[in-house]
C-alpha cells in the first residue's frame, strides 16, 4: 500500500500540480521551487531533502517508520521521474485551475493518507511533521496546512496570487483527505459470545 500511495502521489504532482503550474507544501513544494528556479527534477531535489531528515528522523520514530519512509521516498522519485520521462499526456486545464486544485488536493491527500496510515511517510517533511504532531496537540492535518502555508509563502517569487490562491485550496483539501485516511478508526467486529445457562439441581 506504500508503493501505490506513492504511485498516486507521483502521479497527481506531476499532472495537477507541475502541468498546472500550481505549487505544493513541504519538501515537494520546495522540489517543484527548485524545479522552476534551477529546471532539476523533484525526483532528484526530493531525496536530497529528504535523506539527512530521515536518518536523524530515526532517533524519534524508529527504525520500522524509517525504513518504510525509505520505501516511500525512493518510490516516490522513481514514480515521478519515471512519469516524467515517458508520459506523452498534457493535463494543462488553462484558466480553469479549481480542477487541478480540487483532484490534486483530493488524490494527492489520498495518497499521503495511504502511505502514512500503514507505517511510512515520503520523506523528511512528513517526519518532521509526525515529530511536532507528537509533541502538540496539533493533528497531522493541522500541522500539515501550517508547514505548507510557510512554503506557499515562499513560492510567491514565481507564483501570481491567483495560483498560489488554488493552490491554499487544494492543500486545504488535502490536509483534510490525509487527515480522513491516514485517522480512519476500523472497530472491530463485535462477536457474541453465547452464555452457557447454568443447570439447577
Amino acid at each position: 500500500m506504500i508503493l501505490l500511495g506513492s504511485f498516486i502521489l507521483a502521479t497527481s504532482l506531476y499532472f495537477f500540480y507541475f502541468q498546472n503550474n500550481l505549487a505544493e507544501g513541504g519538501f515537494i513544494g520546495i522540489a517543484l521551487l527548485i524545479k522552476h528556479l534551477f529546471n532539476i527534477s523533484p525526483s532528484i531535489s526530493t531525496l536530497a531533502l529528504d535523506l539527512p531528515v530521515i536518518f536523524v528522523g530515526s532517533y524519534f520514530l524508529g527504525k520500522k517508520l524509517i525504513f518504510n519512509t525509505l520505501i516511500g521516498a525512493t518510490s516516490f522519485s522513481l514514480f515521478y521521474s519515471l512519469i516524467e520521462k515517458t508520459s506523452p499526456i498534457t493535463l494543462n486545464f488553462g484558466d480553469h485551475l479549481w480542477i487541478p486544485a480540487i483532484c490534486g488536493g483530493v488524490t494527492v491527500g489520498l495518497g499521503l493518507g495511504l502511505i502514512l496510515r500503514f507505517g511510512g511517510a515520503t520523506g523528511g517533511d512528513d517526519i518532521i511533521t509526525l515529530v511536532l504532531s507528537k509533541k502538540s496537540n496539533f493533528s497531522i492535518g493541522k500541522v500539515y496546512f501550517i508547514f505548507d502555508a510557510i512554503i506557499l509563502l515562499v513560492s510567491l517569487c514565481y507564483l501570481s496570487w491567483n495560483e498560489v490562491g488554488y493552490t491554499i485550496l487544494s492543500v486545504a483539501i488535502c490536509a483534510k483527505i490525509t487527515e480522513l485516511v491516514y485517522g480512519r478508526n476500523i472497530k472491530p467486529k463485535k462477536v457474541a459470545v453465547p452464555q452457557q445457562k447454568r443447570l439447577h439441581a
